[in-house]
């Protein structure tokens, strides 16, 4: 644990929570993550801190607001039709800094870039029922699709779908990089201004200065009052922000929605038969895991979280109802049955982050399997590992995407599923395809579910606009109320 020591030195070693800024003076953010630099704002979409400043300097043709809901973005107005096969978005009046005005045109050709199935959006796999994205008036766009998609207003709301030229994204935020490190938002003088009025020069207490840096020094900034919010916390940086002892009433955690498990990425040995990869998830104490964190950090033991768009309730492992001494014992037998026709040890090897929350998961996940006589081996994430640690939030609710980003390696029967889902001629056909990708995942065992995602903030009594939400996404823009 010297990392955590010497991260709890240094906030530590900046005192106490100071009194914050005045009202005029800009909002300070530091954002958990790599260090943020005015580049191609498409590259700079895949890590957290990129994504936050991606955000808040382009937007789609919708975004999300404070609670994680739909609201306007560069489209002003939509419709869908009754069959739910084609949107119709209706562009709001804008213009780029040169004075020429935004144009469907434009957009299309950039949605289209970004929904096609070789772009290097993350979420392009969840696109495919696009079939064809045009332009019917210079400020109307039709998104046509094969197959109904009621939660398609999320996808096009992320960030990864926002529209830009060049380095110059459609705001609600522009970007400068300031000398002494980080970068200054303001009002953007582009398509579509933070407060919506014609006069773009930033008013103040508008202007937010973002940083993207480690948490230990997000979380001494703000115990030395330099920035007034830390996000995109997760469980890889609580045990710095708990050793920081920063007070609990500026600390938020949101509902969050995602995975936060053990992806099967390996089946040869031991893991090749499925009753032995259940064996696994039988060992696992998962309240081990969980409370070493937070004591309401609540533990599950299903891939799906609710039954959002499956025809049935999450399916629940044949173990489920056993208690953890029946479950480790069934798992027991299974290790000794494997080393009866299997001699020598029975090795794991688990990829997880290499941060203090990675070693506090790790250290609890390995005490459950040598309980069980199972050995186990950390390496780091990306090396080649028989069981991976996920840890995503959903960026919409359909069981299709837990399906898909649990499925690191699945049965056939369980791909055919997911599949089938993805290809459903219908709603009711899609809700029975996940239903049963849902049971045949789990009948594989090839995701071993622990928990939902951990994200926490935290945030002075300045910022009243912050609401936690399933996303766990928070627009710049909605920090305060006064500058939304």
């Amino acid at each position: 644990m010297t990392r955590l020591f010497l991260a709890a030195a240094l906030v530590l070693a900046l005192g106490g929570c100071s009194g914050g800024p005045g009202e005029d003076a800009p909002i300070g953010v530091s954002v958990i993550g790599a260090t943020l630099a005015i580049d191609d704002p498409d590259a700079g979409a895949v890590n957290g801190s990129g994504r936050v400043l991606l955000g808040a300097t382009a937007q789609g043709l919708v975004r999300f607001d404070a609670a994680g809901q739909i609201e306007p973005g560069l489209a002003e107005r939509w419709t869908v039709t009754d069959d739910g096969r084609s949107y119709i978005f209706r562009l709001r009046d804008g213009e780029w800094t040169d004075g020429r005005p935004v144009t469907a045109a434009e957009v299309v050709r950039q949605l289209r870039r970004a929904t096609a199935p070789n772009s290097r959006n993350p979420l392009a796999p969840f696109l495919v029922v696009i079939d064809e994205i045009v332009e019917m008036t210079p400020q109307v766009i039709e998104v046509r699709l094969s197959r109904p998609r009621p939660d398609l207003l999320k996808l096009f709301a992320q960030p990864e779908l926002a529209i830009f030229r060049g380095k110059q994204g459609t705001g609600p935020f522009a970007a400068r990089a300031e000398a002494r490190g980080g970068l200054l938002l303001g009002p953007a003088d582009g398509p579509v201004l933070i407060d919506g009025e014609d006069d773009a020069t930033p008013r103040p207490g508008s202007q937010i200065r973002l940083r993207g840096e480690r948490a230990a020094l997000a979380i001494a900034r703000f115990r030395n009052g330099d920035v007034e919010a830390v996000i995109g916390g997760s469980f890889a940086d609580w045990p710095v922000l708990r050793a920081a002892r920063v007070p609990d009433d500026v600390v938020k955690v949101d509902p969050a929605l995602g995975l936060f498990g053990l992806a099967v990425v390996s089946r040869g040995g031991f893991l090749s038969d499925a009753n032995n990869r259940a064996s696994i998830a039988m060992a696992i104490d998962r309240d081990a895991v969980t409370q070493a964190f937070r004591p309401d950090w609540q533990p599950v033991e299903t891939l799906l979280p609710a039954q959002l768009d499956s025809a049935a309730p999450p399916a629940t492992p044949a173990w489920g109802p056993l208690p953890l001494d029946a479950r480790r014992e069934n798992a027991r037998s299974r290790v000794r049955a494997w080393q009866r026709a299997h001699p020598g040890l029975i090795i794991v090897r688990i990829a997880v982050p290499q941060s203090t929350g990675g070693t506090l998961a790790w250290s609890a996940i390995a005490r459950s399997l040598l309980a069980v006589g199972i050995s186990v081996r950390r390496v780091a994430p990306e090396a080649d590992a028989d069981l991976r640690l996920i840890d995503a939030v959903a960026p919409y609710d359909s069981g299709r995407w837990f399906l898909v980003t649990a499925c690191r390696l699945c049965s056939d029967d369980a791909m055919a599923a997911i599949a089938a889902a993805r290809d459903a001629p219908d709603l009711d056909a899609r809700t029975r395809a996940i239903a049963a990708a849902d049971i045949a995942l789990t009948a594989d065992a090839a995701y071993i579910p622990i928990a939902q995602p951990l994200r926490w903030a935290i945030v002075t009594d300045r910022l009243n606009g912050w609401q936690g939400n399933s996303r766990a996404w928070h627009p710049l823009n909605h920090l305060r109320n006064e500058i939304e």
